[in-house]
């Protein structure tokens, strides 16, 4: 820290010398808000109608007004999800409460839907604006008000994940994570500095020195309440607690070669980790035991063990001085007291040892099989198995990326000259949450804070180079008022000028040169056939009996919960779970927290667990209905009675759908076409139930019809149904059909009759569907020996009744049956297909 960044003698002086500095965060907060709202037009529209724009904006907003429903009680179990097993909710309360807070005061205790959606939208591009701040300090401490001014640019242009998860629209928790992460490492950081330059030791704790101990407790209070809301904004906080213990690990070896106290780091971490457990501890739920992903005990133990911890390290290295033991046995002595640590907490409670021993592993570690299909949970190295940069660079730019591994070194190296803790605690966390990114792309919106913070740092060094310290100072002794500032320009040296030019184009530049884009877009909506189809699925298929907006219990621990008799569930494929939820306000088998997708998580797994991607891949209509109806174990109940499937499913995403099974092999070949290699559907994929249903209309299925359709798009379906007809010798009509189609599992009519022995049945009829579209649909089976034969049909002809389905697709006339030179007409009601009643010819 620069000395003309000390503390001044007065408040007044102080504010004095620091307004020009503070006017200016101002500005920059203020714009890097207007670049976050600038989409805004493509967001809410004329009425107040909000698009959100993600899966997780759509079902915060779904915890928001339940939350505002039942004030100040919140969701923590859902039964609208994941059924027939219902959600833990994951999420942390603070994002949701502070929506909820900002809505009730907006609205004057009754607000509007339209004011809650409004204040939805604007919330994430507020909190990315407003990260300005703790990003300035932080680099104000590291170099100076220059470097703070820098890292205050560099992240308001942000481009990449922290943009994208900031932008209006984008309604997560995600920017919360980075607002009070970043605070909770600003107020950790001033905590450090303040307690080592009054030279605090624990005995002043003893003595009440409160000269000596008030800056320093209130920063550390600051600090233990930055991390509550952090952690109270996601469930996984417990990372920024890893790495000030990594950071206190190493300040307290260092330390302790330099034979230094570190009485200031103890006091600040016990009194981080008190704070943070007082805090903490009322968004406990005992019965989740120790869970990383729920507010559980292992929230609290870790706080204590980590106030324990430093608690220990400084009680040793007081013994370690006052017995004069040789420094280079206290790192040796702390491994081992690590591993026996370790070994109680595997005595103690062997669920706390293999989270704490596997946790990292969720973080720092490429993910396999099903998990590593989630995009935003692969490497940003290696996102698709294979070395790239392409994502480092559209998250940081290829010179933020970079300058931020030097200043890095840069800081190493510091570590060996002129060591101060800040320094120290940026390295850890900035390497640290580097590794992060290695093990999962989405923590980028984390790194572009270390990022910003490096880049500034690194450019500090540039204009202390050329002694921009020195032109500062002569500013401020010159420049008396506006008329001053001509004469001023002339004490600026050729090379201040080149450094500064080198600092615009080759770090303020490109950041803001990739952050324009991602202001013209909007990511990750519901494009409007989802939308269309979820609505259509509200209105016109039967009330599952579910108090959308309830607060329900949990049901006891291996208990399912007890739905009405009238609940059912809709299958579809993890990504749109929330939209079913949501849009549709229906209950999705499986969901975005990766629920219900059944399938295997290790090779060691003989059989996949029902669940979506076992629906959809299975290889046979009877093999699906035999997982829709193990979801759920209650007698005569299947796991689901509609099926959602958009074009996406049925062709771009299939590979990761059957990734999930850990059997994906056979579903494609590779071809040499045109001289170049294509990976084209095989006769497996032909054969699965995803296919039989979107490539194929549900054509010859007995308990499956379609009920309606959104509109056409230009999809791969046209690929793949040209594909089936030139290799498979397939009839399909080459066109593109509805992007998204809804079909139900019924039990189906059956049609019997008798014919000649052993001959061969056919029943077929034409499908009109609510897009206008005609397909055929037919079915055939052979007689026995007796002559006798029996059809199952799905689609009855006359029309939806009263309470049941509304479908808009149907048969145009009625069912033709025909064998030898017989052809009949067959009519079939809805009652028949509900009930599977036996329909005689």
């Amino acid at each position: 820290m620069n000395s003309q960044d000390r503390p001044v003698s007065s408040l007044k002086d102080k504010i004095k010398s620091s307004w020009p500095y503070t006017l200016t965060v101002a500005i920059i907060g203020f714009v890097s808000l207007w670049i976050r709202i600038i989409p805004s037009d493509n967001v809410i529209f004329p009425g107040g109608i909000v698009k959100f724009t993600t899966n997780d904006a759509w079902y915060h907003m779904r915890t928001l007004f339940v939350l505002l429903e039942n004030y100040p009680h919140r969701m923590f179990f859902n039964p609208m999800t994941n059924y027939p097993n219902g959600s833990y909710i994951h999420f942390g309360p603070l994002f949701d409460q502070m929506m909820a807070i900002t809505s009730l005061i907006l609205g004057m205790g009754n607000p509007s839907s339209q004011l809650v959606n409004t204040i939805g939208a604007y919330f994430p591009a507020v909190l990315g604006a407003l990260t300005v701040i703790p990003v300035y300090y932080i680099g104000k401490y590291l170099g100076g008000h220059k470097v703070g001014i820098l890292a205050a640019i560099m992240i308001a242009f942000a481009p990449g994940q922290f943009l994208s998860r900031s932008m209006i629209g984008f309604t997560d928790h995600h920017v919360a994570e980075s607002l009070f992460s970043t605070f909770f490492m600003m107020f950790f950081m001033l905590a450090l500095i303040s307690a080592k330059e009054k030279k605090l030791h624990f005995e002043d704790v003893f003595n009440k020195k409160f000269n000596v101990l008030k800056e320093p407790l209130i920063y550390s209070v600051m600090a233990g309440i930055m991390y509550s809301a952090y952690q109270l904004s996601w469930p996984g906080g417990s990372l920024f607690l890893f790495i000030v213990l990594v950071y206190a690990i190493f300040q307290y070896i260092l330390d302790n070669f330099r034979n230094e106290s570190s009485d200031y780091l103890g006091f600040t971490g016990v009194v981080t980790c008190l704070i943070s457990t007082i805090l903490i501890l009322p968004f406990v739920h005992p019965d989740m035991g120790f869970s990383l992903y729920y507010y559980s005990w292992f929230h609290v133990v870790t706080a204590l063990g980590a106030m324990v911890g430093f608690v220990a390290l400084s009680f040793i290295e007081r013994e370690f001085k006052r017995k004069k033991i040789k420094a280079y046995y206290y790192p040796f002595l702390i491994l081992v007291a690590g591993i026996f640590g370790l070994i109680i907490a595997k005595i103690v409670s062997p669920s706390l040892y293999s989270l704490i021993i596997h946790a990292p592993s969720t973080v720092f570690v490429i993910q396999k099989g099903g998990p590593s299909t989630i995009e935003e949970a692969s490497s940003i190295f290696f996102p698709y198995g294979t070395f790239t940069m392409e994502k480092v660079y559209l998250n940081f730019t290829a010179t933020g990326f970079f300058a931020s591994l030097l200043g890095m070194l840069m800081l190493a190296a510091n570590q060996f000259r002129k060591p101060k803790p800040e320094e120290l605690l940026v390295l850890v966390w900035s390497f640290l949450i580097f590794l992060t990114i290695y093990g999962q792309n989405r923590f980028a919106y984390y790194y572009s804070i270390n990022v910003s913070v490096l880049s500034a740092y690194l450019g500090g060094l540039l204009l202390e180079k050329v002694k921009w310290s020195e032109l500062d100072q002569k500013f401020k002794s010159t420049v008396k008022s506006p008329a001053d500032i001509p004469e001023a320009l002339k004490l600026v040296r050729v090379e201040q000028v080149i450094a500064v030019l080198l600092i615009v184009v080759f770090l303020i530049y490109p950041v803001y040169g990739s952050a324009i884009p991602y202001t013209k877009m909007v990511y990750g909506q519901p494009i409007q056939p989802w939308e269309d189809a979820c609505t259509w699925l509200r209105s016109n298929t039967p009330d599952p009996g579910m108090d959308y907006n309830a607060i329900y219990e949990a049901p006891e621990n291996g208990e399912l919960f007890n739905y009405p008799d009238t609940a059912y569930g809709v299958m579809s494929w993890w990504d749109y779970g929330h939209y079913i939820e949501t849009i549709g306000h229906r209950m999705p088998n499986a969901n975005p927290f990766q629920a219900g997708i059944g399938g295997r998580t290790s090779s060691i797994n003989e059989t996949n667990r029902p669940g979506a991607t076992t629906f959809l891949t299975a290889p046979s209509e009877e093999e699906a209905s035999a997982v829709l109806e193990a979801i759920d174990p209650r007698p005569d109940k299947a796991g689901a009675r509609y099926i959602m499937s958009d074009a996406r499913m049925a062709t771009d995403i299939f590979g990761s759908i059957a990734t999930w099974t850990l059997d994906n092999k056979g579903y494609t070949q590779v071809y040499l076409i045109d001289k170049e290699y294509r990976s084209l559907p095989t006769t497996r994929y032909f054969n699965t139930m995803e296919a039989k249903l979107h490539i194929f209309d549900g054509n010859g299925l007995k308990q499956y019809r379609m009920i309606h359709e959104t509109e056409a798009y230009q999809t791969n379906e046209l690929l793949y149904k040209q594909v089936y007809n030139y290799f498979y010798g397939g009839k399909l009509s080459e066109v593109d059909t509805g992007y998204v189609k809804t079909f139900e599992y019924v039990k189906g009519a059956n049609v019997t009759g008798t014919a000649s022995p052993n001959e061969t049945v056919n029943i077929n009829t034409t499908i009109l569907t609510n897009q206008g579209r005609t397909f055929e649909y037919s079915q055939s089976t052979t007689a026995d020996s007796q002559g006798k034969y029996e059809l199952t049909v799905p689609y009855s002809t006359e029309g939806p009744i009263a309470g049941e389905t509304q479908f808009d697709t149907a048969p145009s006339g009625p069912y033709v049956l025909s064998y030898g030179n017989t052809t009949k007409e067959v009519k079939v009601s809805e009652e028949d297909v509900l009930k599977g009643e036996e329909i005689k010819v």
